[in-house]
């Protein structure tokens, strides 16, 4: 039987396809009537009546992710999308795994830049899983160069005091010991001019224990909680002004059990953050 394209569906039939595929349930009378008469009369297309399902507050509150990889992704990009704008960028550990440009740029950060430097292990010393992505070459993305530095994340010594403006961390910190850690916030600091922000995210150790007492990732060295993650940062100098949690598990933590689906299915950003399966910080040096 030959299929017909989307865009050329009758109607009724295009608005009951959009409504199974985005909202996972059938048009109730009133909706698939109103959208119908809309696609009808011109004044929407079937795209636009997709974009209306996708971007409704039903699609967003009603219709829960249910990977929780995927989940966790779309809070960080939401994190991501909210950094600071910056000219100087340092990336630790922000190989993209499947584009050479890097993560920080296809997670949304929205800012054009001057530079931007991605620091990852060579590949022979990182964890089989994350063995792809970039070559080594410069790139030009959509919002500037972005250059690569193939050495540990705690040896930042190449880089002068005060060349950047803004380092990240996007779930790297865990991969390095807590020594280590203390290292790379106290170099963070450094490498930033006055008025730098350093922000990163990484797994609430506290609400995985509730899983287990194995770390989410086995190449994790520690998976910290709130507090003692922004006590290091304060440690090394830097204000911190945000600690918020990524995809929140606001019942389970509450009864003390580890619940995946009621987190995937909340993906953002929230002030609780240890009721959350990540944290995010921002943290600022100071200006003088």
């Amino acid at each position: 039987m030959p299929s017909v394209p989307f865009r050329y569906l009758p109607p009724k039939h295009a608005v009951r396809i959009a409504f199974n595929v985005i909202l996972d349930r059938e048009p109730d009378p009133a909706g698939g009537a109103e959208y119908a008469m809309k696609l009808a009369s011109g004044e929407l297309s079937r795209h636009g009546v997709a974009e209306a399902l996708a971007h409704s507050e039903e699609f967003r509150r009603r219709v829960p992710i249910t990977n929780v990889l995927l989940s966790m992704h779309v809070s960080r990009s939401e994190f991501v999308a909210g950094l600071p704008p910056a000219a100087r960028i340092l990336d630790l550990g922000g190989t993209h795994q499947g584009l050479p440009d890097g993560a920080l740029v296809h997670l949304g950060y929205p800012y054009p830049f001057e530079r931007l430097v991605v620091v990852d292990l060579p590949v022979d010393e990182r964890d089989t899983i994350y063995r792809g992505g970039s070559t080594g070459d410069t790139v030009l993305s959509e919002l500037g160069p972005v250059e690569f530095a193939f050495h540990s994340m705690v040896d930042l010594g190449r880089y002068e005091d005060g060349s950047f403006d803004l380092v990240y961390s996007g779930q790297s910190i865990e991969h390095v010991t807590e020594a280590e850690g203390d290292r790379v916030a106290r170099e963070a600091f450094r490498v930033l001019a006055p008025g730098g922000w350093f922000c990163l995210d990484t797994p609430n150790g506290p609400l995985w224990r509730l899983r287990s007492e194995a770390p989410m990732n086995h190449d994790h060295k520690i998976e910290y909680g709130a507090g003692a993650l922004v006590a290091k940062l304060e440690r090394a100098g830097f204000e911190v002004t945000e600690c918020k949690g990524l995809n929140l598990m606001r019942q389970g933590a509450a009864a003390g059990v580890f619940d995946e689906a009621e987190a995937s299915a909340h993906p953002g950003m929230f002030a609780a953050a240890e009721d959350c399966l990540l944290l995010a910080v921002v943290a600022r040096k100071p200006p003088t």
